[in-house]
């Protein structure tokens, strides 16, 4: 029986493989999303001509939308809202998967290859 992982404690995760996304309860899901402007153009939550705008404005924007959490001014990083749950704005609750998937941020994209633990992921069995 395959407990699962610990998503606080990378030591506790599990080699990646393709075949455990659809067996997983989306636990990296749960995990803070950082993006960057070009991710929310992506998303269609700022339009292409705001690229001009000072992205304090626009965060300031998306934080009042509800959709980011926080930015952080000096490296230009935003972080989406997670629901009370932590689950990612985007996970639809009752099938676990992304609402955006074909337009997801650049973090989401490369997950497991970067993150916390490259290569590993936070696996946790669907039940």
């Amino acid at each position: 029986m395959i407990v699962g992982a610990d998503l606080d404690r990378t030591d506790t995760w599990i080699k990646y493989e393709k075949t455990m996304c659809h067996a997983c309860v989306s636990s990296c899901c749960t995990m803070p999303v950082e993006t960057r402007l070009s991710d929310l153009i992506r998303l269609e939550l700022v339009a292409e001509f705001e690229r001009g705008e000072p992205p304090k404005n626009i965060a300031k924007r998306l934080m009042k939308d509800g959709v980011v959490e926080r930015f952080n001014q000096k490296s230009g990083i935003f972080t989406l809202t997670r629901m009370g749950n932590n689950d990612c704005y985007f996970l639809d609750r009752k099938t676990r998967l992304c609402t955006v998937y074909d337009k997801r941020p650049e973090t989401c994209r490369n997950h497991p290859r970067i993150g916390p633990r490259p290569g590993y992921c936070a696996f946790k069995p669907k039940e």
